[in-house]
């Protein structure tokens, strides 16, 4: 296998075959209310969003083994119709690779390749407890909106 990493953009029905251990380890470290609510990804959603064009689909991989994943949903802003946006679904690095540049590099194809689609904004979510503010300054995020959450279920 390769010792370099290399980032691409993913067809969704390849990656959606091979992301599940992934998706685990990402739920596993950073899922919040993970007593309540279960990892249980709605592939038809993504899908359905897949298929109209706004789902980005960005990955690192060391040869062929996928390592991380940054994914967006864009589209045109309510707000500001003129200018398409993408908001952060999930990103991860498999902790294995976080060291060096790996993360730096995933974000920073992904910001190419939408600026080149036409984006104009990107937003990153962070958890608190998860937090990697100083990566996303060093590629000129800002810190512009605080999120509240509260589990109310049963």
């Amino acid at each position: 296998m390769s010792d370099k990493v290399t980032y691409q953009i993913e067809n969704f029905y390849t990656l959606k075959e091979q992301v599940h251990e992934l998706f685990v380890k990402h739920w596993e470290e950073v899922a919040l209310y993970k007593d309540k609510m279960k990892l249980n990804p709605d592939w038809g959603f993504y899908t359905t969003l897949y298929e109209q064009g706004n789902l980005g689909l960005f990955t690192a991989r060391k040869g062929t083994k996928l390592i991380g994943y940054f994914v967006v949903v864009a589209r045109q802003h309510p707000h500001y119709k003129d200018h398409l946006v993408a908001a952060n679904d999930i990103i991860f690095i498999d902790p294995e690779y976080r060291k060096g540049m790996t993360g730096y590099k995933l974000i920073k194809f992904a910001m190419d390749n939408l600026k080149e689609l036409g984006v104009s904004v990107i937003s990153v979510n962070v958890k608190v407890h998860r937090p990697f503010d100083k990566l996303l300054e060093r590629l000129g995020f800002e810190n512009t909106e605080r999120l509240y959450t509260a589990y109310i279920g049963d």
